[in-house]
């Protein structure tokens, strides 16, 4: 019987996980397990961290927000949201998203089709529970080429928003 067919369980705390840009990256169903319809991720965002603007060409994204409250780009705006909210990205779209609070923020990204969950384990660094961040500056060149083969672009800080340059 396929893993499609049986379903899947993962407690709290487990699946891959990476540090990629000082984010903790869970991935918490890989598209292996709904047959390439969709993977779904969990990150951990330290205070006024997020992943740069960018963009994907071929995915959806839903960011569900999970704890504490991050600021999410959506196009050339931003909007504040809280615990329980949801803010979904079309494909194409240019979207970042950062925690703006003093302690770490969690945010679940829903990806469809599935698959990008992959950049997120090749670019990243292995986490194991209890781990911190790798030291130093994270290899922007290395991401960013590794980020090409899915689809990953970045776009420039729209002159309106507070991101700030981070890969």
């Amino acid at each position: 019987m396929s893993e499609i067919q049986r379903g899947t369980h993962l407690p709290r705390g487990e699946g891959e996980s990476v540090w990629l840009g000082g984010d903790l990256i869970e991935v918490k169903l890989a598209s292996e397990a709904t047959g390439g319809a969709y993977s779904m991720v969990e990150v951990t965002i330290p205070p006024q961290s997020g992943p740069p603007p960018h963009l994907h060409p071929n995915v959806d994204e839903a960011l569900y927000i999970v704890e504490r409250e991050v600021e999410v780009l959506l196009g050339d705006g931003t909007t504040r949201a809280s615990a329980g909210a949801l803010a979904f990205v079309p494909k194409g779209s240019v979207h970042a998203f950062k925690n703006v609070g003093t302690s770490p923020s969690r945010v679940v990204v829903i990806i469809s089709p599935g698959g990008f969950e992959k950049f997120f384990l090749e670019a990243g660094s292995p986490a194991i529970q209890g781990s911190t961040p790798p030291e130093g500056e994270p290899d922007v060149r290395r991401i960013m080429e590794i980020g090409r083969k899915y689809g990953f672009e970045t776009r420039p800080l729209p002159g309106s928003n507070t991101f700030s340059e981070k890969a």
